[in-house]
Parts: C-alpha cells; structure tokens; sequence
C-alpha cells in the first residue's frame, strides 16, 4: 500500500460509512487525518480507534468551512460529505430539498476546495483532492433528480479544479460509487422491489462495501496515480458500461 508519512490530509463525511472507511484506510497508511463531519461523537470514536483529529464544521455554511479550514497545511482532501435528499421525480421534487442536496454536495465541496488549496498551494508540495461523486451523475436513475444533479455538478467542479490546479502539481480526481448499503441509502435501496432489479442490471450482481470505495479513493491520492487528474473514476461493479 502507498505510504503516506508525513502527509496531511482532510476527509469530509468521516462521521459517515465511505467517509469512516477512508479513514481507516489513511490512517493505516500513516497520513495524519483531520476527520471533519457532522456527529462529533462520531468523530470522537474514530478518533480513538483511528487517531485522526476531529475537525467538525458545517458544510452548509462558507464562514464554518472557512474558519475550519483556512491556513491548514493540507497535503491532500477528500471530499466525502454528502447529503441524499429525497427520491422523487422532476414535477414532485421539492425545491428545498434539492437546494439543500446542491449546498451540501456540490457548494460545500466547491468552498472546502476554495479555502483548502491556499495552504496546499503555500507548502509548494503539491497534492492531492478526491472528491466522492455517484454513479447517479453518470446515468439517470429514477427519482435521483436532486441527487444527481448535485453530482453531476461536482463532476464539473472535479474537471475545471483539476485544470486549475495542475500548474501547482496538486491533482482533483473523482470517484463515481454504486450504492453501499448504509444508513443513508437503505431507507431506497434495500426495499426488495427497487434492490432485485437493480442488481439484474449490473454485472457484478451486488453492493459495494465501504472498504471498496476506500481503496481507490486512497489509490487517487497516492504517488501511484501521480499523473491522474481530472478524472471521474466509476466504483459501480460495470453498472454504467451498459
């Protein structure tokens, strides 16, 4: 595995299960990890098992992100901190909802971005940014109308940083997950009627573990994907090459 000694790296959502994963996976690995999210006791347990410095602050909001954030010196982010809103279609969603689903997953990710890279720039190390998108960005899938436009938008904003970014050897990939059974995606996915035919549809036939989006995602920060920018990476088990 990469060695990430010496390196610091910043992961929204860790109070989540991707988010956790990831982690786990860095701290393994020797990046020292600031683990930000929304249950503070969550973070207080990671960082017992793990111990990654909790950094808790609201993604909603651009004076928390930039209090937390600014002046850090980050070697790399991980983008991880979402919010899945509702299912519905385009003439039932609620604008609300859909505003909140773009706040958190598209513009709380863009303002971490923006306050994060001065520093990474300012070390003059270079770096390294994942940000967590959806296969929903990549297809249309029912009712994800919110959902997927968030992720399509962070798509962009993957594509354009990593263009910006270049000229100070700091990289922007993303990754593109299929559903892992959490929390947050069970109250849709793991009803039977939506579940079965779903997994008909992809050529591994199931659901990816936590572990599974860890992996590249740590594999996209590393020296080993040293001249992999811009791209976004699907971890869906062949779902989108139908």
């Amino acid at each position: 595995m990469a060695d990430f000694n010496g390196r610091t790296i910043l992961v929204t959502g860790a109070s989540g299960g991707i988010g956790a994963a990831t982690v786990r996976r860095l701290t393994a690995q020797g990046a020292k990890v600031l683990a930000s999210g929304r249950s503070v006791d969550a973070l207080e347990k990671l960082e017992e098992e793990t111990g990654a410095q909790p950094l808790p602050f609201d993604l909603t909001s651009e004076d928390s992100i930039r209090d937390a954030v600014s002046g850090l010196e980050l070697w790399g982010v991980v983008n991880c901190g979402g919010f899945g809103g509702e299912i519905a279609t385009p003439q039932d969603t609620d604008i609300d909802v859909f505003d909140k689903v773009i706040s958190i997953n598209a513009r709380g990710a863009l303002l971490v971005i923006k306050y994060a890279v001065p520093g990474m720039i300012a070390t003059g190390q270079g770096g390294s940014i994942v940000n967590v998108s959806s296969q929903a960005s990549l297809v249309a899938l029912p009712g994800h109308i919110s959902y997927g436009s968030s992720k399509a938008a962070l798509d962009n904003i993957t594509r354009v940083s990593a263009l910006e970014l270049g000229k100070h050897n700091i990289r922007v990939n993303g990754v593109n997950p299929t559903v892992v059974m959490t929390e947050m995606s069970a109250f849709y996915w793991g009803r039977p009627e939506i579940e079965k035919p779903f997994l008909e549809q992809m050529p591994l036939g199931r659901w990816a573990t936590e572990e599974e989006i860890a992996a590249p995602i740590a594999f996209l920060l590393s020296d080993d994907a040293s001249m992999i920018s811009g791209v976004s990476l699907p971890i869906d088990g062949g779902y989108t090459c139908r």
